[in-house]
């Protein structure tokens, strides 16, 4: 827990510093109430006591209460203003650490569980800084000075007060250890919650389609009634303190003015007043020390918790992202566009078995490569390790003659215009979309609307751009749920091209488009990227069928290499693959007569 306080700035700091100034005030403030208590309880039962005396310390009472307030509004706001800052800082810190993950520390923590820290456990780091400062530091400084008054006033009193504070602390000891576990277990229910929830708004078209709301509302209240369930038993056990510590205090109370009228009946007359001035005091200053605890009592309810959520976040903060930047921004001199495999297997974190083994081939600029093969065969993954998503397990991935591994991510990745195999759009416009990464902001960036306009165009994206109501400053929603799987896909390919980028890699990203378009869009960005290198990765035959070369992978090996007319007569698995997607006509005539 202590530890996620050193992302605190030296600002906050001496915020806390001069917090800490102003909590000893209102504790001196609060504690000096008594004094004049006792100066009234004294002046009133001494016959002849002048009023102004009275009217004197009362005003005094008067001030110190005023000051006290003045403390802790200056010690909320203070408090409040560090809490603040800080979960800003610490949601920035974890939103930037997420973004510098491979996928593999994404997989690892899960989406759904990063969201929860980056909310829901900040949350709570807030509420206890903003808490604690007020009671965490509050109370012992409180308990502690009271004690110092108190002492020496009664052992009698000192004893039933102590045995007071030893049922509070029992307490605190009994529900720290069945109530802790608790807490632990309700963070990560969270996570499911936010699983469940994520699953059923993003898929919630194919649970309509398949009429499966009532199995989903079936996973959605077994979550639930999990978490209410915690939720309940957590509550419970704590509901249980304050009117515990209630009775403890109204009890304490009680055994004091008891002690004290069995002491003043059995004392002499002199000494009664005293006595009984003693006796007032000391009930003040006992329900300031029975009141620190309660103040750390509430301080438990919450800290458990806390802890759980900063042991959370640490473990974010902590992690080291397994794919570290080189120092290298350019090449070789002389080479672009480069992309050349050597030897390269590669294995997800964990897993047994390789997903891609012994690859090697070399693109250069302004040729197109293109892979093949059965569902599962290793093709995106494949293609996902240029950009770096994974590093190789084994063997070296070179642009433009240099290990990958020797580039910053970022300068890599300058370089590669990327179309996932799932096209991802983000909520704005066509433009800010197509515009995306241009090393700007989403207000202000790099590409100019005719940069923009061309890459529609050449994403034969412009004629349905046209059409809607505001051209490219059309909305798009969150995932592009207001346009088609082929208009995603078009204007997910117009992003690349936007990029003018020396390396294009299409996962599969021609797959929504019908034969015309793919065709025709081929065709363009053939003509107008010419010295572009390409990679793609396609289902279809017609797809690919004029690569400069095609990788046909089987099983996470290479299969056969080469162009399609020499694969048809070489590689078995190919030729099975172009049998069950191209008439014989078109196999006669695109392996040149002969098959």
């Amino acid at each position: 827990m202590i530890k996620i306080f050193k992302y605190l700035q030296p600002k906050e700091w001496l915020m806390a510093l001069i917090s800490l100034g102003f909590i000893l005030a209102q504790v001196w403030l609060d504690l000096k109430s008594p004094d004049y208590m006792a100066e009234i309880t004294i002046l009133v039962q001494t016959p002849g006591s002048p009023l102004s005396g009275i009217w004197i310390a009362g005003g005094k009472m008067l001030l110190c209460t005023l000051g006290s307030l003045a403390a802790a509004v200056a010690v909320g706001f203070l408090a409040a203003r560090i809490a603040a800052t800080f979960s800003m800082q610490l949601r920035s810190r974890l939103f930037n650490k997420v973004e510098s993950f491979s996928m593999e520390e994404i997989n690892r923590f899960s989406t759904d569980s990063l969201i929860t820290r980056s909310t829901n456990d900040i949350t709570q780091i807030q509420m206890l800084v903003t808490m604690g400062l007020q009671l965490i530091i509050k109370a012992p400084i409180t308990a502690g000075w009271a004690i110092t008054k108190i002492a020496g006033k009664g052992h009698e009193w000192t004893f039933t007060t102590g045995v007071a504070v030893a049922i509070v602390l029992a307490m605190i000891s009994f529900l720290m250890v069945f109530v802790m576990p608790k807490f632990k277990k309700l963070q990560t229910i969270i996570d499911g919650m936010n699983r469940v929830t994520r699953e059923n708004l993003t898929g919630l078209r194919v649970v309509r389609a398949y009429n499966a709301e009532n199995y989903q509302e079936e996973k959605f209240e077994k979550v639930n009634t999990e978490l209410t369930n915690t939720h309940l038993f957590i509550s419970r056990a704590l509901a249980v303190m304050m009117p515990v510590m209630g009775s403890i205090m109204s009890g304490l109370s009680l055994a004091i003015y008891w002690i004290g009228a069995y002491l003043i009946n059995a004392a002499q007359v002199t000494d009664r007043l005293t006595i009984f001035s003693n006796m007032v005091v000391f009930s003040s200053y006992a329900v300031f020390v029975i009141m620190s605890f309660m103040m750390l009592v509430m301080i438990f309810m919450m800290l458990p918790r806390a802890s759980v959520s900063a042991k959370r976040i640490n473990e974010v903060l902590d992690t080291e992202p397994a794919i570290h930047d080189g120092e290298k921004t350019e090449g070789m001199k002389g080479v672009r566009g480069e992309v050349t495999f050597k030897n390269v297997s590669f294995k997800y974190p964990d897993a047994a078995d390789y997903v891609l083994e012994d690859i090697s081939f070399t693109v250069k600029q302004g040729e197109t490569i293109a892979f093949i093969g059965s569902t599962g065969s290793g093709k995106s993954t494949l293609v996902n390790l240029v950009p770096r998503f994974f590093d190789a397990t084994k063997g070296g991935i070179f642009v433009n003659g240099t290990d990958i591994r020797e580039y910053t991510q970022e300068s890599l990745r300058n370089k590669i215009g990327y179309v996932p195999q799932k096209a991802v759009l983000f909520r704005g416009t066509v433009s800010t979309n197509v515009a995306f990464g241009g090393n700007g902001t989403s207000e202000k960036n790099a590409y100019s609307q005719e940069d923009v306009n061309l890459a529609i165009s050449i994403a034969q994206a412009a004629d349905f751009v046209e059409k809607m109501d505001k051209g490219s400053d059309s909305e798009i929603s969150q995932g592009g749920t207001n346009v088609s799987g082929g208009q995603k896909q078009r204007i997910a390919i117009a992003r690349a091209v936007c990029r003018k980028p020396e390396i294009y890699i299409f996962d599969d990203s021609f797959s929504a488009l019908d034969y015309k378009t793919d065709r025709i869009l081929r065709s363009v960005l053939k003509k107008e990227t010419a010295d572009v290198t390409s990679m793609i990765v396609a289902q279809r035959i017609g797809t690919i069928m004029d690569a400069d070369q095609i990788v046909v992978l089987n099983e996470g090996r290479i299969a056969g290499q080469g162009k399609h007319r020499d694969l048809l007569k070489t590689c078995e698995v190919y030729k099975q693959i172009a049998i069950s997607q191209l008439s014989e006509e078109e196999l006669s005539r695109s392996a040149g007569g002969t098959l």
